[in-house]
């Protein structure tokens, strides 16, 4: 048996002697408890609350597959196929477990004795299956048999039909004859702190009906003096999923079970019934966040867009409006309301951009246990070729999958606001310098409506550079080579560090301001004066270094499905790089067309084709521009001094060997406040993001914005893979043992 939650993992006879209750294992300090994710009560599927795209195929092969389950899903066997009993005493059977098993072509193999009883071979197909049920109440038929009769047999394996070559094959069915009676499980859901127990057994029989169920459930969970009319049961399946239904109140739930164990006894065990307040404990508030609209808008023009698109289904409330990005959450009091307005908006949208809404959770603060720190993930799918499914995927296992965002639907934003009344979380970013940027620039949007205005942030590298996540010792790219759960306990590990951000001010001269920067990726603000800001998290350049970097973004823009490999992307620098050494060199005696001032103070430029200003010790994937330490007039520098390296490169060839470890660039200066004159319109980058800068200034100072990191402590060495269905944990880590994993975070569950 495993917990699927921590995944500790235990024989089936030493599970009575472990507690019931998990703590999460050794996830718990990055843990989002189920309990602290409220879900509002619609029919919006769960995926639609937290972006997931389903990928799971459900139609299976017409032929017959021999498969493995556990945990609740069918998973094929490779080496069932080549298995045979190599002792003529011993039979191999197919068990079906119900119709279900049948209509999906999937059983499990099971080897006996020929001289097996019926009684040994029963056992050994509920074993299979792993149901517990008593073998009184279970019985087996021939499959291949003219009529489907009892196996009664002293000696059922000798009588199995075999057809056309094929293994003998038997149904596990339920005795539903004679079976009026027996013993449901009810879970509270939500009840409140006066509930502290895990579940109640309800005695039924056929007749029983909800209203009955219900009277006795508040007896055994304490609440006599609760009335019946104020509750409702709910059944959950969990079948490749949770599905839920609320039970009319003249149900026989006894009556449902046998029906369910008709397809499929293994279903029988895994139907649950859930006794919860027919109010929402949710609330009556439902948020959607809404976005793909025009960015920069007003208030009243956002208004007035939704109040076209939702016509009739207007929200009680706007707010806070991301004006950026074009994106807004917008608050419904009326949940039936909340589900138009969801679907409506869902299929609608403006000049030509499909609208994106998400209908978000709510997390309660105050049943997050003193000492965790919810670890916030946002993963970009689109970095790292396939490496962001994949760990979006192994994440939202590890984890609670409410925790878990993809950047592909809204960005930071939403899981940025779900987390708004947290008031100590951490974030992990996977992707690369240009996403981790993206989602430090959410922050400082939303930082001052926000608990916790700056959570520490952790990095898997999935880019192509990465050199942030270098100098913070996450790596130079993670290629799948290391467990998801190592990557999590790094992160618990890293110890806290200050990022210093800088702001990049360009103010085109008058005679030009018709000539506008060309449009980048990151965002700036504009002012009336022509001024656009930037902030800088690792570096900013000028000349030859700019000049390649714009042309590869070029090249990428124009074939973006080209660029989705860190190998292939280095190689194309490495070809722009060798035609720019026959080519004409726009950025020649760069130094004749600025004018470089550090703190003040007037700065004479050596020979250059280009300037790199330094937040960090890393920059073109790896490389150290400034050097190895060395006895002169500048200190030792780090990205949290309050001062910023400039360097220079005198060309293709220096630049080529400062990307290959021989040389260092040349040292110019060291300061904290940078101002730049350019005569001429010369290629600039800011944090890997190109363009041509018209003539006029521009200014590098000490931004008010900061940022907490996560480095990885050198006691986190590569650890290997494991390759076991479990992960280890230690004895005193607790577990609730559970073949199958209910949502974390559905209104009916307790978990």
């Amino acid at each position: 048996m495993r917990c699927e939650w921590c995944g500790f993992t235990v024989h089936a006879m030493c599970a009575e002697k472990v507690p019931p209750e998990c703590t999460f294992g050794l996830l718990e300090p990055i843990m989002l408890p189920p309990s602290a994710v409220s879900i509002p009560r619609t029919e919006v599927p769960m995926e639609a609350i937290i972006g997931v795209q389903s990928r799971r195929k459900d139609i299976l092969s017409p032929r017959n597959i021999s498969v493995e389950f556990t945990g609740g899903e069918y998973k094929r066997d490779p080496d069932e196929s080549r298995e045979r009993s190599r002792e003529e005493k011993d039979e191999v059977v197919k068990v079906f477990d119900g119709n279900s098993s049948l209509q999906r072509r999937m059983f499990r193999q099971v080897t006996v004795s020929r001289a097996a009883s019926v009684k040994e071979f029963l056992t050994a197909a509920m074993r299979a299956f792993h149901v517990p049920q008593d073998t009184t109440k279970t019985y087996l038929t021939d499959a291949y048999s003219a009529e489907e009769v009892e196996l009664e047999d002293p000696l059922p394996v000798t009588k199995l039909t075999k057809k056309d070559g094929k293994r003998p094959a038997v149904f596990l069915r339920y005795r539903e004859k004679d079976n009026d009676e027996g013993t449901i499980r009810v879970y509270p859901s939500r009840l409140g702190a006066a509930v502290t127990i895990e579940h109640t057994g309800i005695n039924v029989t056929s007749n029983t009906v909800v209203t009955e169920v219900i009277g006795q459930a508040l007896k055994k969970f304490g609440l006599p003096e609760s009335k019946p009319q104020d509750y409702r049961l709910v059944e959950v399946m969990l079948d490749k999923g949770v599905s839920e239904r609320v039970m009319e109140s003249t149900e026989r739930p006894w009556e449902l079970l046998k029906a369910v164990g008709r397809d499929s006894i293994r279903q029988m065990e895994m139907t649950r019934f859930y006794l919860q307040l027919v109010k929402d404990p949710h609330g009556p508030s439902i948020a959607l966040f809404v976005g793909n609209l025009p960015p920069n808008q007003s208030q009243r023009q956002y208004e007035n867009i939704l109040t076209d698109i939702l016509a009739g289904y207007k929200y009680s409330s706007i707010g806070p409006i991301y004006y950026e990005y074009g994106s807004m959450v917008i608050t419904y009091e009326d949940s039936d309301l909340a589900v138009r307005a969801f679907y409506t908006l869902r299929e609608s949208s403006y000049e030509d951009k499909t609208l994106l809404v998400m209908l978000l959770p709510n997390i309660l603060p105050h049943m997050i246990s003193e000492g965790v720190q919810p670890l916030l993930v946002f993963v970009n799918v689109k970095s790292g070729g396939c490496q962001g499914l994949e760990l979006i995927s192994s994440f939202r296992k590890l984890l609670n999958p409410y925790q878990v965002f993809d950047l592909d639907n809204g960005g930071p934003l939403p899981g940025l606001y779900v987390f708004r009344h947290v008031k100590n979380y951490k974030i992990l970013v996977c992707g690369g310098d240009g996403t981790i940027g993206w989602v430090l620039q959410c922050l400082d949007n939303v930082g001052q409506d926000s608990e916790c205005q700056s959570p520490a942030c952790a990095i898997v590298p999935l880019g192509t550079g990465n050199d942030l996540a270098r100098v913070l010792r996450w790596g130079p790219g993670y290629n799948g080579g290391e467990d998801p759960i190592n990557l999590l306990k790094d992160v618990i590990d890293a110890e806290n560090v200050r990022l210093d951000r800088w702001t990049v001010v360009f103010h085109v001269d008058e005679k030009v301001e018709d000539k506008q920067p060309l449009t980048t990726s990151i965002a700036a603000s504009t002012s009336e004066d022509n001024t656009q800001i930037f902030v800088m998290n690792n570096y900013f350049g000028i000349g030859i270094e700019a000049e390649l970097c714009l042309d590869f973004h070029n090249a990428r823009e124009e074939n973006p499905n080209k660029f989705n490999s860190r190998l292939h992307n280095k190689g194309v620098y490495v070809k722009m790089g060798l035609r720019k050494m026959v080519s004409r060199k726009l950025c020649k005696d760069l130094h004749k067309e600025i004018r470089l001032e550090v703190d003040g103070k007037h700065v004479e430029l050596p020979p250059v084709e280009g300037i790199i200003i330094l937040n960090i010790l890393s920059w073109g994937s790896g490389a150290n521009p400034w050097g190895p330490e060395k006895d002169d007039q500048f200190n030792k520098p780090n990205h949290w001094d309050g001062h910023l390296e400039v360097v220079g490169v005198t060309g293709i060839v220096h630049l080529g060997q400062i990307q290959s470890g021989l040389r260092s660039a040349i040292r110019i200066a060291q300061g904290g406040h940078i101002r730049i004159k350019l005569n001429s319109e010369l290629p600039v980058q800011v944090d890997g993001e190109p363009w041509n800068q018209a003539p006029g200034e521009v200014v590098v100072l000490k931004s008010a914005l900061k940022a907490t990191m996560l480095k990885k402590t050198s006691k986190s060495k590569l650890r290997r893979r494991n390759t076991e269905p479990s992960m280890v944990a230690k004895e005193k880590e607790q577990s609730k043992l559970q073949t199958i994993r209910p949502d974390p975070a559905s209104s009916s569950h307790p978990l």
